[in-house]
C-alpha cells in the first residue's frame, strides 16, 4: 500500500482549458503523489458539452458536484444528478454531456493514475483550432492508450 504524502491543491491554481469540448479542468491530486495508484481531477463542463466517445484502460469514478449529465457507458444511457456517483470500468466505451443551461461540475478519480496534466494539456493543443477528426485524435491518444470512437453525446431534444 502506498503512503500518500500531504498535498494541497489550491482553488486559485490555473486550469487546463479545452474550449472545443467546453472543458475547464484542474488536476487536484497528481499520480506522482499517489505512487501512480490514482489521480483526482476537478472538471467544469460548459452547457451542452462533453468529451467524444472514448475508452481507456483506467477505471473512472465520477461524482456530480453541480448540474446534471447524460452518461453513456457501453451503449447504455442514463442521467446523473447532483450528488450521484458513477463508476466506469477500464475498457468501457463511454461519454457524457452536460444537459443543463449552465456549467456543471464533476470530481473524477482515475485509477490507476493517469498523468492527467500532460494528457489534457496535449489534448488542448490538439484541439486548439476546434475538434479534429477521430483519426487525428487517435494519433495523439495512442501514447496514452486512449481510443476515441465517435462524436460527443448530444443534449436530447427534451432537455434542450
Amino acid at each position: 500500500m502506498t503512503t500518500i504524502p500531504k498535498s494541497h491543491s489550491k482553488a486559485s491554481e490555473d486550469s487546463i482549458l479545452i474550449p472545443a469540448i467546453g472543458l475547464d479542468l484542474k488536476v487536484r491530486v497528481a499520480p506522482s503523489t499517489t505512487g501512480g495508484e490514482f489521480c483526482f481531477i476537478d472538471t467544469v463542463n460548459a452547457p451542452g458539452f462533453g468529451p467524444p466517445r472514448h475508452r481507456h484502460t483506467e477505471t473512472e469514478v465520477f461524482r456530480v458536484m453541480e448540474g446534471r449529465y447524460l452518461f453513456e457507458v457501453d451503449g447504455e444511457q442514463f442521467y446523473a444528478e447532483e450528488g450521484d456517483v458513477i463508476t466506469v470500468p477500464g475498457g468501457a466505451v463511454h461519454a457524457f454531456v452536460n444537459v443543463t443551461d449552465k456549467p456543471a461540475r464533476q470530481y473524477i478519480l482515475i485509477q490507476p493514475g493517469l498523468d492527467a496534466e500532460s494528457f489534457f494539456t496535449g489534448l488542448a493543443d490538439v484541439m486548439r483550432d476546434g475538434r479534429p477528426d477521430t483519426e487525428a485524435l487517435n494519433a495523439f491518444a495512442k501514447k496514452w492508450q486512449v481510443e476515441f470512437l465517435g462524436p460527443p453525446l448530444s443534449v436530447p431534444v427534451e432537455e434542450a
